[in-house]
Parts: C-alpha cells; sequence; structure tokens
C-alpha cells in the first residue's frame, strides 16, 4: 500500500510546483513604496534628486522613510498635505527648486524632523508658524533666497536647533529679539545680505552661540557694546566685506571667549584706542584690505594670546617700534602691500614665535634704516625659525630690484642728507606742476577722501620716495578708474615712476574707495561693491560659490539636452570683462574618461542646449563661470545635474526585454518539470512491471492432449518420477506419459484460493485419468 502512495506523490509534486508558479506569475504585482521616477536603493531612503519634478510626489507606504531628497527640481509651492503621511520623516532636502510659498501646515505631522533644507529657492518669507511642530529639528538652511524681513514668530517653538543659515537673502535689518527663541543655536550665518542697521539686542537670548558669520553686508558703523552682549560664548565673529568706517570703543568687550574676529575688507581708516579691549582669548585677527595709515602703539596690547595677524591691503606708511611688543605669541603677520619704507630694527625682537612674516609688496627704500631689520631676519633664518621673507627694494634706483638678504651692509647706504644714527631723513622735494597741487598734497587726499578723515599725524608722503605706494596699492586705489596693463605685458604692476604721476597729475577727481563685500575668507581677492548696489566679483571661484545657482534639466531626448541655470545680480571689473560660461559633460561608466566643454558666448542667457549625444546614456553636466579668461581651480561639484537620455524610436515601441525574460524563464522551467516528471512516471512503471511478474512454473501434474506431440527431448525429470510417487493408487491402469505431455502454465492461472486450487486439481485428474 505504501509504494502506490509515494508514487501518486511523487507524480503530483511536480504538478503542484508548477501550479504554484503560474500563479506566482498571475499575481499583479506588489504596489513599490517608492514613486515611479524616484530612486530607493534603500528602503528608508527615498531619493528624487534632479528628475524634473513640479510637485511632491506620492509614496504608497510612507511609514518607514527617514530621508527624503526633492533637490533639483521644479516644485513652485508645498501643500499641505504633501507631507502629512510622512510621519517618521528625519530629513528633507528641498534645496534648488522654486519654491515661493509654504502652507503654514506643510510640516504640521513632521514632529520628529531633524534636518530641513530650503536653500537656494526663491521664498520671500517665512510665515509665522510655520516651523512651529518642529520642535526637535536641529539644522535649517533657509539661505540664498529673497527674504527681506525676519521677526520672533518667525523661528518660534524651535528650540533644540544647532544651526540655522539665512546667508544670500535680503535682509536689511535686524530687529529686536530675533532669534529669541533659539536658546540652543550655535552656529548662525548672516552673511551676503542687504543688513545696514542691528538692533541692541538683536542677538537676544543666543547664550551659547559660537558662530557669528555678518560679513558681505552693508553696515556702515558698530559703535554699541551691547549689541554682542549677550553672546557670552562666541568664538568667531566675521564682519568682513561691509562698509564699516568707524568701530566704537568697547564694542567686542563682552566677548571673553572670541577666538577669530576677521574685520577684513572694510573701510577703516582708525581705529579706537580700546577697540580690541576684552579679547584676552582672541588668536586671529584680520585687519586686511582696509585704510589703514598708522596703528597706535597700545592697540594689540590686549590680545596677549594673539598668533595670526593680517594687516595686509592697507596704506600703512610706518609702524610703531612697540606696536608688536605685547604679542608673544604671534606666529603669522602679514604686511604685504602696504606702503611701508622702513622698519625699525627692534619691531620684531620680543616676537620670539614668529614663524611666518610677509613683507613684500611695499616700496623699500634700502639704505642704512634697514640694517636692523636685515641682521634680524638673517638671525632668524640662520636659526631656522623663519620662512623666507621677500624684502625687495624700490629705492635707490641703483638697488631697484634686488633682495635685501643677498646685500652687504656696505651696500646700504644712507639717503642724502639723511643721518642714520638720528633716525631723520629728509622729506623729497617734488615741485607741484603748474596750477596744481603738490603731489603730495594731491596723495594725502587719494588716501584720506572727502567724507573718511585721516588719523595720522603723519602723512604717508612725509617719509621721503620710499613712503610712496606699491603696486599693489595703486591697484586697490586705481581700480575702478581702469589702470589696465599694456597688452602683451607679462605683468599687470605699473611701475611708481610711469603710473603714479599719471595718477596724482589728472585732473580728474580722486575716486570713491569702495569697501569689499561677500569675501572669500582662504582667498585674497574680494568682491567689492559697485556703486549700483551689485557686488563686483573678480575671482571664478567666488562667483561659482556666491552668485551661480539652481542648474536644472528643461529638456531631455535622444540626441540632445537643454540645461538652465540661475545667475544672482552681480559684476565684473571693467579689465576682466563680463563673465562668461563653460559648460562641463561626460559619460557615466565610460572606460576613457574623455571631459567634453563648451564655452558660452559673452552676454548669453544662463541657458545651453548639448547636442550629438548618446540615446539612453547617462550623463553629467556641470556648469562654472569664466572670468578674465580663467577658471576656478575646484571642480564645479555644487553645480552639476545628472540625466539620461531618451532611447532611439526603435527601442523606445519594442517589448518590455525584462517582461519577455521572465516569461522565457518561466517557461523554460516548466518544460523541465514535465520532462522530468515523465521521466520519473516512465522510472516507476518499470519497477512495478517487474515486482508483478515472477518466473515460470513448471505444472507438476500428468497433462495429455491425447495428440501427438512434438518431442522436446527424452527421459523424464526427476521432478515427474519424484511426483508420481505422492500420487493417490488408481485402479485404473496409467497410460504411460513422456516429457512431451507436460505443459507450462504462468503462474497467474493458479493464484486463486486453496479451496479453487483443490477443486481444479480434482477435475484434472477427472478428465486425465484413464
Amino acid at each position: 500500500m505504501e509504494a502506490p502512495r509515494r508514487l501518486g506523490l511523487m507524480l503530483l509534486l511536480p504538478w503542484v510546483v508548477c501550479g504554484c508558479f503560474s500563479l506566482l506569475l498571475l499575481l499583479p504585482p506588489v504596489k513599490s513604496m517608492c514613486p515611479e521616477p524616484c530612486d530607493c536603493q534603500l528602503q528608508q531612503h527615498l531619493l528624487c534628486t534632479n528628475r524634473g519634478l513640479r510637485a511632491v510626489p506620492k509614496t504608497a507606504d510612507p511609514q518607514g522613510i527617514l530621508t527624503y531628497s526633492l533637490g533639483g527640481n521644479f516644485i513652485a509651492n508645498i501643500s499641505a498635505f504633501d507631507f502629512h503621511r510622512l510621519a517618521g520623516l528625519q530629513r528633507l532636502d528641498l534645496q534648488y527648486n522654486r519654491i515661493r510659498w509654504l502652507h503654514p501646515k506643510a510640516f504640521e505631522r513632521l514632529a520628529l524632523l531633524e534636518e530641513l533644507y530650503l536653500g537656494n529657492n526663491r521664498l520671500v518669507a517665512l510665515a509665522p508658524g510655520t516651523l512651529r511642530s518642529l520642535a526637535k529639528l536641529r539644522i535649517l538652511y533657509v539661505n540664498a533666497n529673497e527674504i527681506g524681513r525676519l521677526s520672533t514668530a518667525s523661528f518660534a517653538g524651535l528650540g533644540s536647533l544647532v544651526k540655522l543659515r539665512l546667508d544670500g537673502n535680503a535682509l536689511a535689518s535686524l530687529g529686536e529679539a530675533t532669534f529669541s527663541g533659539l536658546p540652543n543655536l550655535l552656529y548662525l550665518h548672516l552673511e551676503s545680505n542687504h543688513i545696514r542697521w542691528l538692533s541692541r539686542g538683536a542677538f537676544a537670548g543666543l547664550a551659547k552661540l559660537r558662530f557669528l558669520d555678518l560679513s558681505g553686508n552693508q553696515q556702515s558703523s558698530l559703535r554699541h557694546p551691547e549689541t554682542f552682549g549677550p553672546l557670552r560664548s562666541l568664538s568667531t565673529l566675521l564682519l568682513s566685506g561691509n562698509s564699516l568706517q568707524q568701530l566704537g570703543g568697547g564694542l567686542f568687550q563682552h566677548l571673553p571667549s572670541l577666538a577669530k574676529l576677521s574685520l577684513s575688507g572694510n573701510r577703516l581708516t582708525q581705529l579706537a584706542l580700546d577697540a580690541f579691549a576684552g579679547l584676552g582669548a582672541l588668536k586671529e585677527l584680520r585687519l586686511d584690505g582696509n585704510l589703514l595709515s598708522h596703528l597706535p602703539a597700545t592697540l594689540l596690547e590686549p590680545l596677549r594670546s594673539l598668533e595670526v595677524l593680517d594687516l595686509s591691503r592697507n596704506v600703512l606708511a610706518a609702524l610703531h617700534p612697540a606696536a608688536l611688543g605685547p604679542l608673544p605669541k604671534l606666529r603669522e603677520l602679514s604686511l604685504r602691500d602696504n606702503a611701508l619704507a622702513m622698519l625699525p630694527g627692534e619691531l620684531f625682537t620680543s616676537s620670539l614665535a614668529l614663524q611666518r612674516l610677509e613683507l613684500d609688496g611695499n616700496a623699500w627704500s634700502c639704505d642704512c634704516h634697514l640694517r636692523g631689520l636685515k641682521r634680524w631676519l638673517g638671525t632668524r633664518h640662520t636659526q631656522g625659525r623663519l620662512l623666507t621673507v621677500f624684502v625687495q627694494c624700490r629705492l635707490p634706483p641703483a638697488l631697484a630690484g634686488k633682495y635685501l638678504d643677498y646685500l652687504q651692509d656696505a651696500q646700504l647706504l644712507p639717503p642724502d642728507g639723511a643721518d642714520c644714527h638720528s633716525g631723520t631723513s629728509p622729506s623729497p622735494s617734488l615741485p607741484p606742476a603748474t596750477g596744481q597741487r603738490p603731489r603730495e598734497q594731491q596723495w594725502q587726499l587719494i588716501l584720506a577722501p572727502e567724507g573718511l578723515g585721516g588719523n595720522s599725524s603723519r602723512s604717508p608722503a612725509q617719509g621721503g620716495p620710499g613712503s610712496l605706494p606699491s603696486a599693489s596699492t595703486m591697484r586697490l586705489l586705481g581700480a575702478q578708474e581702469g589702470l589696465a596693463p599694456a597688452r602683451g605685458s607679462g605683468r599687470a604692476e605699473p611701475t611708481p615712476t610711469a603710473s603714479l604721476p599719471d595718477l596724482l597729475g589728472s585732473s580728474r577727481p580722486p575716486p570713491p574707495l569702495a569697501g569689499p563685500a561677500w569675501p572669500r575668507r582662504a582667498r585674497k581677492h574680494q568682491l567689492l561693491p559697485s556703486a549700483a548696489g551689485a557686488p563686483l566679483v573678480s575671482d571664478a571661484c567666488d562667483f561659482n560659490k556666491l552668485f551661480l545657482c539652481n542648474l536644472s534639466v528643461e529638456a531631455v531626448g535622444t540626441s540632445s539636452v537643454t540645461v538652465r541655470w540661475w545667475v544672482r545680480p552681480h559684476r565684473s571689473p571693467r579689465l576682466l570683462g563680463p563673465v562668461r560660461f563653460r559648460l562641463l559633460f561626460d559619460r557615466f561608466g565610460a572606460a576613457v574618461k574623455f571631459q567634453r566643454f563648451v564655452y558660452l558666448a559673452e552676454r548669453s542667457e544662463p541657458a545651453a542646449t548639448l547636442r550629438e549625444l548618446r540615446p539612453d546614456t547617462p550623463y553629467l553636466v556641470c556648469v562654472e563661470g569664466v572670468l578674465g579668461g580663467r577658471v576656478c581651480p575646484v571642480a564645479p561639484r555644487d553645480h552639476c545635474v545628472g540625466l539620461v537620455t531618451l532611447p532611439n524610436g526603435s527601442a523606445a515601441g519594442g517589448p518590455d526585454q525584462q517582461l519577455l525574460t521572465l516569461v522565457l524563464l518561466a517557461v523554460n522551467a516548466l518544460l523541465l518539470f514535465v520532462a522530468l516528471a515523465a521521466w520519473v512516471s516512465r522510472l516507476v512503471r518499470r519497477k512495478m512491471q517487474g515486482r508483478r511478474q515472477a518466473a515460470p512454473v513448471h505444472v507438476r501434474q500428468m497433462y495429455s492432449t491425447r495428440r501427438p506431440l512434438r518431442s522436446m527431448g527424452t527421459g523424464v525429470s526427476a521432478d515427474f518420477s519424484g511426483f508420481q510417487s505422492h500420487r493417490p493408487p488408481r485402479s485404473a491402469v496409467a497410460c504411460a506419459l513422456s516429457e512431451t505431455d507436460l505443459i507450462e502454465f504462468p503462474c497467474e492461472r493458479f493464484a486463486e484460493s486453496s479451496s479453487a486450487r483443490r477443486g481444479e486439481d480434482h477435475l484434472l485428474q477427472q478428465r486425465f485419468a484413464d
């Protein structure tokens, strides 16, 4: 009984498997949580970046999503229902879209959200209460929008916020207690706005703030120490690129933890004696790019921990011998691009930790007054404590172009009519032109234009010929007048004898000095605001970072693609010309990388169409600015977009290759199961037939057909003789039989019951009895 049951199970199993597989093919596909244009490599991360979306796509099962990226699309509005099902969302990226409006209840259900990125959009305001439900939000980016006003209710409910970016907006002022609802804020970015006024309580409630960036704004003065009074934990304060002309005394006295202060690129002409009072922990001070002509002897006295001091790109004509005395930890000092002609040898004697000193770009007068500086430099170089310092002589003409290190003391002669021991030198006699002022007075007017005033008791022109400004200082003062080098010249620096008289003898009034705006902190290039208010950019990296944004794909074809980007208002220097654009595109997965560039014409619109592309191929397209024939050495990774060209028409109309592959695999599997089942059933059938068939059985009863039979042998077998001995005795005479009377019968004929066999034996005996 078990054998037939096993046989049936074996025959039924292939058909059951085939049936289940067919049912799986017929079942409808499970709806994925990932929307069609998006990518969900991980179930918890939904990537919809650079997909050309104009609205937020809907998801089937949004409960498990933690990260949602929608950057680089064309989304214009956020409704109240776009994210109401994403209760577990922790990170939301909406950067580089066209969002103008946020519904007040757009983020009402996102109680677990920790990071929200709204940068590089077109938001004009943050409605009160929009962010109130985001109690766990830690990072908020609202940079590069068009927000012009903030209120206390704009950030209500954000008690956990740590970092806030508001740079690149249109803020003109900050009112009282604007950030009072952010007690845990550590980083605040307000650079590249139009802030002209700060209220005294603008930063109230920010007791934990460590980083504050106010660079690239339009402030002209800071006078009240209460403005930064609440910032007791502040360690970095950036005020560069403003229009600051005056700093009040004791302005930073309430900042005991301040370690870095940047005042670069302003219009500071003088500093109060107590301007840096209370900054005992300050380690880095940036004063480059101003109009400082001298430093008070006790100005730096409170800065006992100062390590880096940058005074480059000013109009310093001299330094007091004790100006650097109270700075025992000073490691780096930059005095390049000033109007220095000489420095006293005892200026650096107390700066034992000094390792880097920059003195190039000045109009050095190599006379006996530089012998002390030369000896100090030689001693420090011999001890290996100081890097190479370049002091290139400008005067006297016999030593012009030579470096101080290679001169002998005998070559450093006293100037005409001067006494090196007394340290005095006569002023040069420059005869005034007819009907004009003396050139010294004209130069003094340029250094102290109307409305700025001077704080120096000694005019820069009183230091002799060596006090004339360097070429780089003249570029700073004459950039707006178009002092261009001759075409084909190797250097852009004019010589003092050629360009300074031209500058001083011009009948035009001196140009106004524009303070820099929006600086690159790690570069020497500055962005100067123009008279019309648009920033003046002269560096390609600055242009890519601050003015280029919102790169997107407008149209995609089989062999062409159109991209568009947005450029913020700006101006470029007259010498460099307008900004051009360069597009870089390359294929993904190519064995040999061959980057191709496309240069656009000047003053062309911010859009381009790339042609002769391969169909159904992924590409990476990047855009960058070209300013004065130069590009930024850093790759423009922030302004790139990925895309895939459409397939050809023949390929687009063909069958779905994946579906066809699945069908063929299913058919092959079904045929394989059928063949296997047939083979197994045939094998089992043969085994069963072999068991039923037994060996032939010789019938051991005498059988006579009463007909002559063909002889099959001679003699009688031993079985027959033995069988006769058991026969019962008969009265009739038995007929002699031979072996030919034996007949073979199949065993099935005798597989009857015992009673039937006994009856059959009896009938046979009666039939064949003689």
